[in-house]
């Protein structure tokens, strides 16, 4: 017999159960999880890595960014040039008869 179908009968058999029992059922199944997690062996032992570390292991693996315009260094004038694209995208030509 499949997990699914002995899944389905007991869930049939609890929906039968009366208010009260099926209340107690649920009680019975939770506290069964919360001892089946105070088992588990918890991570708070290892240190944590920091979280600096886990960007730039994501940083290597997404690869080299490409970014606009990389010969502007000044980062001002860089976030001046890029909304100047952005607007000249949006509203094309009217921006310039202002």
């Amino acid at each position: 017999m499949s997990t699914a179908a002995s899944l389905e009968e007991a869930l049939a058999l609890a929906l039968k159960l009366a208010p009260k029992e099926r209340l107690q059922l649920i009680e019975q199944v939770a506290s069964s999880i919360e001892r089946e997690i105070a088992v588990v062996p918890s991570d708070e032992n290892q240190p944590e890595e920091h979280w600096g570390r886990n960007l730039l292991r994501l940083l290597d693996e997404l690869g080299p960014i490409e970014m606009k315009y990389p010969e502007i260094e000044d980062p001002v004038e860089w976030v001046r040039q890029i909304r100047r694209d952005e607007r000249k995208q949006r509203l094309g030509d009217l921006d310039e008869e202002e």
